[in-house]
């Protein structure tokens, strides 16, 4: 199984690194402010329409290309080296993955590639592939 689209958006540049901490009753409490919870719903949303219909149940790769809308001095196509960070920002992506079905468990993610961009077309593209079951010796 092959899932390829392009979502033309704005990415997120918040992360799940970015969720607070408050105390009740002397125990911390972890809670998504509202700039990460309306990034989350903005993920799910343009994602929704591309969840298959069925979980992927084997080993997945998953490649992303973030295009952040050009800023400053930077041209089309250059690599974008500031915050937000590839790994964090991934996060929250597979987060919304899992939870729309894309597969059983993100721990099926055997290759990930992750890349980012200045762009004059912002977005997301993503391409997620089934990889085959390599029988035991």
């Amino acid at each position: 199984m092959m899932i390829e689209f392009f979502m033309a958006m704005q990415p997120p540049s918040i992360t799940h690194q970015e969720k607070k901490v408050t105390v009740v009753n002397k125990k911390p409490r972890f809670y998504e402010p509202p700039e990460l919870a309306d990034a989350r719903n903005k993920l799910s949303a343009h994602l929704a329409p591309h969840a298959p219909d069925i979980p992927i149940s084997g080993p997945v790769q998953l490649i992303t290309k973030w295009l952040f809308p050009i800023t400053g001095k930077h041209g089309n196509g250059q690599y974008k080296t500031t915050k937000p960070d590839a790994d964090n920002m991934m996060k929250l992506f597979l987060d919304c993955c899992t939870a729309l079905g894309f597969w059983k468990d993100d721990a099926l993610i055997a290759s990930l590639v992750v890349e980012k961009f200045w762009s004059d077309r912002p977005g997301i593209y993503v391409c997620v592939k089934s990889l085959p079951e390599v029988p035991r010796a």
